[in-house]
């Protein structure tokens, strides 16, 4: 048996253990010569994010906050009625463990990734961190939080936070996104403590991404990467608190809460391919704020009880940042977003071809020929073909001759 202890806030590190390498796909890099200016409006894939107005640098620094006009962040949306949380959002409320032990029972290697995957847990899960009280609203579904619809894909970070923002919300934390997945009983996973890829979506095949084209957002290849399926489509991908599809599937973003975090992004939940955990707890802090790609989406928070929301992060609002910096980042502001939310409820959000920023703002980047994962491109059976593997290393391949077939 392996206990793993899964802290909520470890910087750099895997949140299940400190021996397992941080991503949970192979390693992803704008190719060789990439043109950094065709990945408008200013983030690339990986890379350091910039202005909108000039050209793409990798290493270009944020502008200090003194530097910037004292906007104050946009008036959030009201909230009708008495509810403790707006249509479309569940209200989760309780004792949040900042530190968890689960004691694993079944585990398999995957090569692919150099990563130990658990399978099954011991029914048990054990608080060794403090216990904080949390009470928040946080969306059922991934962005745009609508059942029936795929879930949005291709957002960085302070795209997705103006988004959000855009609804009079903001982007969850990681302890957030922790507590929806895995109530008050500390689950491993939202629906128990074995793991089950067809309960939320996952174990699919590595398809190979051109990631020149991921890069210039091509339509053809997002579609033909697609192995999602649509938001409410998984009635047991359901955590305790009426969250859905929470890990596995899309990967989400979520805020850092961490002083030392070197981003304020985290990517969360892992995506659709075979070789990840989609746990609740495990993270990835290797991703700048201009990170896009073609699994990962998002999900917003909300103050309960009508209450107003900063849509700044917790390391924006340490730092001072102003809410126009991040506008600028993310290549459009608040009422740029919100015009084209508007258009795409009347269903008019129409985009010429190559109209990047266009496309952002609707979510119309994926295109029609996507299909949803199906077992068709699911690896089944792999956990009883493989060994334990040593910490730290891959299984030992047997000596001797091949058996005859």
């Amino acid at each position: 048996m392996k206990r793993l202890v899964l802290p909520s806030l470890v910087l750099g590190l895997a949140a299940c253990t400190a021996q397992l390498p941080t991503s949970e796909t192979p390693p992803l890099a704008v190719p060789a010569g990439q043109d950094q200016a065709a990945l408008a409006p200013g983030l690339g894939v990986g890379t350091s994010p910039v202005a909108s107005a000039a050209p793409a640098v990798a290493s270009a620094p944020s502008p200090p906050p003194t530097a910037l006009a004292a906007v104050e962040p946009p008036a959030p949306a009201p909230v009708a009625g008495p509810a403790s949380c707006p249509d479309g959002m569940q209200l989760v409320e309780g004792d949040y463990c900042t530190e968890v032990e689960h004691t694993c029972l079944e585990e398999w290697w995957d090569e692919s990734n150099k990563k130990r995957v658990c399978e099954r847990f011991a029914p048990t899960s054990r608080c060794l961190g403090q216990k904080v009280k949390k009470r928040y609203c946080i969306d059922t579904y991934e962005w745009p939080n609508k059942k029936g619809v795929r879930p949005e894909v291709m957002n960085a970070f302070y795209q997705a936070q103006v988004k959000c923002a855009a609804v009079g919300k903001r982007m969850c934390t990681e302890s957030e996104w922790n507590f929806a997945c895995e109530g008050p009983d500390m689950l491993p996973f939202p629906y128990g403590y074995e793991r089950d890829a067809r309960k939320c979506n996952g174990d699919h095949k590595w398809d190979g991404p051109n990631m020149k084209k991921v890069g210039k957002r091509d339509p053809a290849e997002l579609a033909r990467l697609w192995r999602g399926v649509p938001s409410g489509s998984q009635p047991q991908c359901v955590s305790p608190f009426g969250v859905a599809d929470l890990p596995a599937n899309a990967d989400e973003v979520v805020a850092a809460e961490s002083p030392h975090a070197k981003f304020e992004s985290v990517n969360t939940g892992g995506p659709w391919y075979k070789g990840v955990r989609n746990q609740c707890r495990p993270k990835i802090y290797t991703h700048d704020e201009g990170f896009y790609y073609y699994y990962l989406s998002f999900r917003c928070c909300s103050a309960p009880d009508g209450a107003a929301n900063d849509p700044r992060t917790p390391g924006q609002i340490r730092k001072g940042d102003k809410w126009d910096m991040v506008e600028r980042l993310a290549g459009f502001d608040v009422a740029d977003a919100r015009q084209k939310l508007d258009l795409k409820d009347k269903g008019q959000c129409t985009c010429k071809a190559g109209d990047v920023r266009c496309h952002t703002l609707c979510g119309t980047l994926l295109g029609p020929a996507a299909v949803d994962g199906t077992d068709a491109t699911r690896v089944l059976g792999h956990a009883k073909e493989t060994k334990h593997a040593p910490k730290g290393a891959a299984p030992k391949k047997p000596k001797g001759k091949k058996p005859k077939k």
